[in-house]
């Protein structure tokens, strides 16, 4: 009966925002800028006919070339060639961590946003390749009065023979 009449009775109530709240009661964590060109360890793995086609499949791509080798060859691939957006996908599937940078960094992964992301392809890559991903944080820098923070980076994508074959940009936004 009390919650019903809290529901009904009309009255405004103050406006949330971390800079009324008591003391204490929440704290923004900044998010340590030194690690700023910090340049992480790499991660590598093989590219999955099964899982890239799964991919394939959920994003209703119906261009042959991404399911059908023979398809792929007739254009000019050397096999199955990756739909662009995948490498994202593959580059969090690189690591045995996935969020190792972001609990390093002391951030609560509910709290992560995907921002934005961005593709350069220098090659294409297949099906079958072996990509080596290389993370580098660009920057960090705390947006509205410090209630959210960017974390930019920018990922090299090298196949197993060495060439350079993508940039993945990626910005990550923490909910402080």
């Amino acid at each position: 009966v009390a919650f019903a009449a809290a529901v009904t009775k009309s009255e405004t109530l103050p406006i949330v925002s971390p800079h009324n709240l008591p003391p204490g009661c929440h704290d923004l964590k900044k998010v340590d800028k030194s690690y700023i060109g910090d340049v992480r360890p790499p991660s590598t793995l093989k590219v999955e006919a099964a899982q890239c086609r799964a991919f394939v499949n959920a994003i209703g791509e119906t261009n042959p070339i991404y399911q059908d080798s023979g398809a792929a060859r007739k254009v000019g691939f050397r096999d199955i060639p990756i739909p662009p957006t995948y490498l994202f996908c593959l580059q969090m599937m690189s690591s045995e961590k996935s969020y190792a940078l972001y609990r390093e960094l002391g951030i609560d992964v509910g709290r992560l946003l995907h921002g934005e992301q961005g593709f350069k392809y220098y090659m294409p890559v297949h099906v079958g390749d072996s990509l080596t991903f290389r993370l580098k944080i660009l920057d960090i820098q705390d947006k509205k009065d410090g209630a959210m923070t960017l974390i930019v980076q920018q990922i090299r994508v090298e196949n197993g023979e060495g060439f350079h074959v993508a940039d993945l940009d990626l910005t990550t936004i923490v909910r402080n």
